[in-house]
């Protein structure tokens, strides 16, 4: 089962494009962000696959929490992060910091045994029913009408993966614009073919 983590100064009653699907990949990071205070040393670090929402995650822990938020954090000097850390430290707020890449490799001592230290936080593939979710999650932001049986028929056909959800769409959004027609089931089926080969966009 999914759910939904609504950011902040959306109306009440509205449905947010950017809200965050929870469920059995993301479930324990979220249950995490909203307990710093059960953070050792008052910092975390995220990891998760391409396209998996730590960015909007992160966004969401730092307007909750007011905490600090260092993204892809790879591509910073590691002296600056140390500063950034120790900061934190005296200054008494949580510290998320999010790696864009599979690996993050730190060469200054003093910070890697800090980040040894931190909680290590971790998304998953999603299940069945958060694949779904992110899929109408996708459409709406399009405002593309995808159909009620679409997840239904894509996700047991399609790679289990965040950045494969986010591209199947975007795929049948452009092959309904380009026909000008709704997304049903040839859209469906062509969008998988061009997106994941002929065999799949067959199979039945």
């Amino acid at each position: 089962m999914t759910s939904q983590i609504a950011l902040p100064l959306i109306p009440a009653g509205a449905r947010d494009p950017a809200s965050i699907a929870i469920g059995s990949g993301n479930r324990a990071v979220a249950e995490a962000l909203a307990a710093p205070e059960n953070w050792p040393f008052r910092t975390a670090i995220l990891h998760g696959p391409p396209r998996s929402g730590k960015s909007l995650l992160a966004r969401w822990f730092a307007n909750r929490h007011a905490g600090g938020v260092i993204d892809g954090v790879e591509a910073l000097d590691e002296t600056e992060v140390f500063h950034s850390w120790n900061r934190a430290q005296e200054d008494g707020f949580p510290l998320l910091i999010v790696v864009d890449g599979e690996n993050w490799t730190i060469t200054l001592p003093d910070l890697r045994s800090r980040m040894g230290a931190a909680l290590q936080l971790e998304i998953g593939a999603p299940d069945d029913d958060m694949a779904a979710e992110l899929m109408r999650n996708h459409a709406l932001q399009r405002g593309l009408v995808l159909g009620e049986g679409a997840p239904a028929y894509l996700i047991p056909r399609m790679e289990r993966s965040y950045a494969a959800i986010e591209k199947i769409v975007s795929e049948i959004d452009r092959l309904s614009l380009e026909r000008q027609v709704p997304a049903t089931l040839s859209v469906w089926r062509d969008a998988l073919e061009a997106v994941q080969g002929p065999e799949q966009g067959r199979l039945i």
